[in-house]
């Protein structure tokens, strides 16, 4: 072949090599094919940051972008694209890359299942696809790779079962299964891989025993298969004197630790938490003499600590906590000087005893942790040896004394958790010097006196809790040098004075709580600087004033709550956040309208606004708070009607719109919102009917609508609420009768229907309502015809209330079961016979009113039968006819001596006109001058009942006579 291109034949012949050479370095032995199958590859991917755009049939394929050739660039033995931002299924045209040594597209997005064609690379010696999104079963196929040593495919969404045909690798050295979906057991073919070195099974769903064969694994040196459901004993490893880490965390494993285990002289991290095993910890773990980290935590491990770091020189972190153990810290724990101990954690146990002096020799020890344990007595000033601590957790004992002011001198403290205890006194000046404290909770304790200013000398706090002492005082006035605090929580005090206003200065703050105190004042206008603020709670104090309009400006707040104070004013400050979640401004002296501004928070849930002076109505806009599951508007002055906008209310729970002045009808729509649990609309203006909508409420506990003007009857679908324990409907217009339906409510236990129109009979359905304890109010109504004797069936029943109605019959003796009655009113009835004996202890007000037709205790006794009530009206008429004959003789007698008084009278006057001279010796001898003055004074005192009195013309001639006689 000859090429003329202007040049000599030297050079020609040159040219023409060196296209034949690059012809067939892009093309040596198969090369061609792999090439081919490469650039299939790569358009089969999503590249978004193309790094395959160097595959080009224009370059060298020993130059592209992750391929590695044989020396000879035959081949293509590795092929790396490792976190190259690749996605799509992996092509199948990968698989057929037979001369592959080194497969590695891990940390990529690649989807798809593995293909029982990759049992064909089997040149194949480290397989690396972990972290994408690989799903489906592990192949059988893949026990064909009889030279592979390394195979990594965790972190994908890999199911199934681990394959027996896994023991066919006889070459593995490293197994990476972790944070799968895979199940089943543990293959006992993983004893056959002699030469692995890392097995990791972790965070899977694994199950069944651990298999004995494990031990065939001889040069094993980490084993990880924490976090699954593995069962059983821990198996018998102390053959693999290789293992430096054994992970067994998080599964169900049983039994004690086998004391095998202490033949792993090379084992470093030992983590069996999270399981049930029980028994005392072993002392020949104190062999493990490598062990630089031991976690037991979380078992049912018990008996005595008996781990000492004197042997385990090389511990550094040593995790009991959440277990059994009783006893205290031995002795002779860490008296080397040379020990590395840096982390105890020895949470939640039983041990007891004074404050374990022996760790104050773990000169190394960093964190501390003896909470929720029985430890007491004082904390020992020599806490302060202890220089490297950065955290001291001694929560939940029953440690006493006071904080001693050596605890300044930790000065790499970080975090200081005492609370849950019962330390008294104060906090110590010296606490200022701790420069690097983050974290300081001392809540729950006897604390007292002032919080000292030197506090805020510790500029890197950001979290103060003191809730639930008795410190007093004013907040420290420089409180606003913490520019990094977040929490400040000083609940449950004995705090007053008002909020130092330099708190504003505090930017970073998130969560203040100072409620139940007595603190007083108004709100410093600093408060607007608080901009990350999400959470203020000031109930139960003494706060008084309007709110600084500045609190507007708020906008990250979302939990509000100043119920319980004496804030006055409108309270339109408070809307500026629409991040708002709770607000409860609960018994205050807010007054004007609720700002329609509250309907940007969409998330909000809880709004209460009771017992303040609110006016106005219910803004539309609310039915935009499709989030909210309480509203308390009770004890207001809102007018006007429910708006129907409040039906978007899906999730509410809670609708309170009690004692306002609320009119029209109760809407129906309110049978629509499926989750209310509570529905107090009493004390209101509301008239019309009960809606039977009402009935759809299923969830309703609560149902109160007393106080109103509704009328009609109860409608038959309140048995609809099986839910129902509170159904009050006393004090409106009711008519009709009781449902019998009310039955099917067979969770109430308060019945209230006082003071209505209701007729008809008690329906006895009444008396399969078991639950009912509080009351039963059916007073000042109608009902008429007996009691039923189902009543007595209530036998939790507290109050029976069934006064001033129309029932009449005697009282069932069954209502005599009810022994938890402890008050009974039956009065202003027509009730009549023996009342129930067990009623004897209630006064007479329960029975008076029913027509003297009841008696027995504490009544008049029903022991007299009706012949003794003839007997008494017999007694009665014979006194009667006793004292008419008696006023009858003393008319006989009266009459009988005015008939003599007559005679005697007429015979006188005859006796003085025919009198002779002899008279004189007659009227001596019988005295009748005397005596006639007798008889005149007796006629005249007399005269007046029996004769008319003399006339003046008669005294004349009477005494004529008698002075005539008289010479």
């Amino acid at each position: 072949m000859h090429f003329v291109m202007g040049g000599n034949t030297m050079s020609h012949f040159m040219l023409l090599l060196a296209i034949l050479h690059s012809i067939l370095a892009v093309a040596p032995g198969d090369n061609s094919r792999d090439s081919n199958r490469l650039l299939r590859i790569k358009s089969e991917l999503v590249d978004p940051s193309g790094v395959l755009n160097s595959w080009s049939p224009r370059a060298h394929i020993c130059t592209w972008n992750g391929l590695e050739c044989s020396d000879d660039h035959m081949h293509i033995i590795s092929l790396n694209l490792s976190g190259s931002g690749l996605s799509g299924p992996i092509p199948h045209e990968l698989w057929n890359l037979n001369s592959i040594q080194t497969l590695d597209l891990s940390l990529n997005s690649f989807t798809g299942s593995l293909p029982s064609e990759l049992g064909q690379l089997q040149n194949m010696k480290a397989l690396l696809l972990y972290s994408n999104f690989l799903n489906g079963e592990i192949p059988e196929e893949i026990g064909a790779l009889k030279n592979l040593q390394i195979l990594r495919i965790g972190d994908n969404l890999i199911s199934g079962v681990i394959p027996p045909s896994i023991g066919n690798l006889t070459e593995l050295r490293v197994l990476g299964l972790a944070y799968c979906q895979l199940n089943g057991s543990i293959p006992v073919e993983i004893g056959n891989l002699k030469h692995l070195k890392f097995l990791d099974l972790q965070n899977n769903s694994l199950s069944g025993l651990i298999p004995e064969e494990i031990h065939g694994c001889k040069e094993l040196e980490n084993f990880a298969a924490s976090n699954n459901k593995l069962e059983g004993d821990i198996p018998l490893m102390g053959s693999l004197e290789s293992m430096q880490i054994l992970n067994l965390a998080n599964n169900s494993l049983s039994g004690s630790i086998p004391t095998a285990l202490s033949q792993l002289r090379n084992l470093k991290y030992l983590n069996l938490l999270g399981n049930r095993l029980s028994g005392a910890i072993p002392l020949e773990l104190n062999h493990l003499v490598q062990l630089e980290m031991l976690d037991l935590s979380r078992n049912n491990f018990s008996g005595s600590m008996q781990l000492f770091s004197t042997q385990l020189k090389n511990l550094a972190a040593l995790v009991l906590s959440d277990n059994a153990l009783t006893g205290n810290i031995p002795r002779n724990f860490c008296l080397s000087s040379s020990s590395n101990l840096q982390q105890l954690l020895l949470a939640r146990n039983k041990l007891s005893g004074e404050f374990p002096l022996a760790v104050l020799s773990c000169s190394s020890l960093q964190q501390l942790d003896l909470s929720d344990n029985h430890f007491g007595g004082q904390l020992p000033a020599s806490l302060n040896r202890l220089g490297n601590l950065t955290d001291l957790v001694l929560n939940s004992n029953n440690f006493t004394g006071t904080l001693l002011p050596e605890i300044g001198n930790l000065s790499s403290l970080e975090n200081l958790f005492l609370f849950d205890n019962m330390i008294t006194g104060g906090i110590p000046v010296e606490i200022g010097k701790l420069q690097r404290l983050e974290a300081i909770y001392l809540y729950e304790n006897h604390m007292s006196g002032p919080i000292p200013s030197e506090l805020t000398n510790c500029s890197s706090l950001t979290a103060i809790d003191f809730f639930g002492n008795h410190f007093s005082g004013s907040i420290p006035a420089t409180i606003g040098k913490l520019k990094n605090l977040v929490v400040l929580q000083l609940r449950q005090n004995e705090l007053s004075g008002p909020i130092p206003p330099s708190l504003g200065y505090c930017r970073s703050l998130q969560l203040l709580a100072l409620a139940d105190n007595k603190l007083s004042g108004t709100l410093p206008p600093t408060f607007r600087f608080i901009s990350q603020l999400s959470t203020i709670t000031l109930y139960n104090n003494s706060f008084q004033g309007p709110l600084p309009q500045s609190l507007f400006l708020l906008k990250n707040i979302k939990i509000i709550n100043f119920s319980h104070n004496r804030f006055n004013g409108t309270i339109f400050p408070l809307s500026g956040s629409s991040y708002l979640t709770a607000m409860d401004l609960t018994n205050n002296s807010f007054s004007g309208p609720i700002p329609s501004r509250f309907s940007m928070c969409r998330n909000l849930t809880r709004l209460r606004l009771a017992h303040n002076h609110l006016t106005g109505t219910m803004p539309d806009e609310f039915g935009q708070l499709t989030q909210l599951n309480f509203l308390d508007l009770s004890f207001n002055n809102f007018t006007d009607e429910i708006p129907p906008q409040l039906s978007s209310f899906k999730k509410l729970e809670h609708l309170l719109v009690n004692n306002n002045q609320f009119t029209g009808a109760i809407p129906p729509w309110l049978g629509s919102l499926q989750e209310l649990g509570e529905l107090d609309f009493s004390s209101n203006n509301f008239h019309g009917t009960v809606p039977a909508d009402l009935g759809n409420c299923s969830k309703l506990l609560k149902l109160s609508l007393h106080d109103n003007s509704l009328s009609s009857i109860i409608p038959a679908e309140i048995g609809n609420l099986t839910s129902l324990n509170v159904l009050n409907l006393q004090r409106n217009n009711l008519s009709g009768s009781i449902p019998s339906t009310i039955q099917n409510c067979k969770k109430l236990y308060e019945l209230r229907l006082s003071e209505n129109l209701l007729t008809g009979l008690i329906p006895y359905e009444l008396g399969e309502l078991s639950e009912l304890q509080v009351i039963l109010d059916l007073s000042k109504n109608s009902f008429s015809g007996e009691i039923p004797p189902s009543l007595g069936n209530l036998m939790k029943l507290e109050r029976l209330n069934l006064s001033f109605n129309q029932l009449q019959g005697k009282v069932p003796a069954s209502l005599g079961k009810l022994t938890s009655l402890h008050m009974l009113n039956l009065s202003n009835n027509h009730l009549e016979g023996q009342i129930p004996s067990t009623f004897s202890g209630f006064p007479l007000s329960s029975f008076l009113g029913n027509d003297h037709n009841l008696c027995g205790p504490p009544l008049a006794s029903c022991g007299d039968s009706e012949a003794q009530r003839v007997k008494r009206l017999s007694r009665t008429a014979a006194t009667g006819i006793t004292v008419a004959i008696a006023l009858t003789s003393t008319a006989i007698c009266l009459v009988l001596i005015y008939i003599m008084l007559r005679i005697w009278c007429k015979w006188r006057k005859v006796s003085i006109s025919t009198s002779d001279g002899s008279g004189g010796k007659e009227e001596k001898k019988w005295g009748f001058k005397n005596e006639k003055k007798r008889v005149g004074e007796y006629c005249k005192v007399n005269s007046v009942a029996l004769v008319p009195s003399e006339t003046a013309e008669m005294k004349k001639q009477k005494s004529a006579s008698f002075y005539s006689t008289s010479n």
